[in-house]
C-alpha cells in the first residue's frame, strides 16, 4: 500500500482533488474533519483548549466557538502553536489508526493534511502530493469561500508555508489554476504514478 499525503495551501483545491482520488479508487481521509471531531463536546482536546484560551471559547451549547478561536490564533503565533500542540497529536493518532485498519488489498491511501510540512510529518508517508494555485487566486478563493476580509485572509495564508516552498518539496504537484477537467487529468496522472509506486 502506498501511503500518500495530500497537502498544499488553504483554498488551493485540496478537497476537490481528494474527492477525485476517491472516485478513482483511493482510500481517503480528511485531517480537517478529524480535527473537528477531535474538539467535539466532551473531548479532552476541547477541555485543553478551554483551559488554555478560556471559557469564552465555548458557545452556549458547549461546542467550540471556532470564530472566536480563529481571531486569536491567526493574530498570535504563540497561541496558534499552543492550539496545534493540542489538536495535531490527536489528528495524527487518528490517521495512524485509519491506516492500520484499512482492508488488505488497499493499494493507495491518501490523507488530506493541510499543515503536513508545518507539523513535520512528511516522514509518515511514502509520497507527498501538493495542490497549488497562484497566490492571488488563492487569496481570491479564500475571501470568496469564507467571507473573509483581505486582511483576515492574508493572516490565514501567512500562517502557512508559502505554496512555492511546498511545491519544491513535493513528489507530485497538481495545479488548480485551470479548468476542472485540467485538474481531473492531473489527478488521474498522479493516481497512475502512485499505483506504479506501489
Amino acid at each position: 500500500m502506498v501511503r500518500a499525503a495530500l497537502t498544499g495551501g488553504i483554498a488551493t483545491g485540496k478537497s476537490y482533488c481528494l474527492s477525485q482520488f476517491a472516485s478513482l479508487g483511493a482510500a481517503v481521509i480528511d485531517a480537517d474533519r478529524l480535527a473537528r471531531d477531535a474538539v467535539a463536546s466532551g473531548s479532552r482536546a476541547l477541555d485543553a483548549i478551554v483551559a488554555r484560551f478560556g471559557p469564552s471559547m465555548l458557545r452556549a451549547d458547549g461546542t467550540l466557538d471556532r470564530t472566536a478561536l480563529a481571531r486569536i490564533v491567526f493574530s498570535d503565533r504563540a497561541a496558534r502553536a499552543d492550539l496545534e500542540a493540542i489538536v495535531h497529536p490527536e489528528v495524527y493518532r487518528r490517521i495512524g489508526e485509519w491506516l492500520a485498519t484499512l482492508p488488505s488489498g488497499t493499494r493507495i491511501a491518501i490523507a488530506d493534511i493541510p499543515l503536513l510540512f508545518e507539523t513535520g510529518h512528511t516522514h509518515d508517508f511514502d509520497r507527498v502530493v501538493v495542490v497549488a494555485c497562484e497566490p492571488g487566486e488563492q487569496l481570491r478563493r479564500l475571501m470568496s469561500r469564507d467571507g473573509l476580509t483581505e486582511r483576515d485572509a492574508r493572516a490565514r495564508l501567512d500562517a502557512q508555508w508559502p505554496i512555492a516552498e511546498k511545491e519544491s518539496r513535493a513528489d507530485y504537484v497538481i495545479r488548480t489554476d485551470g479548468s476542472a477537467s485540467d485538474t481531473d487529468t492531473q489527478v488521474r496522472t498522479v493516481y497512475e504514478h502512485l499505483l506504479a509506486d506501489g
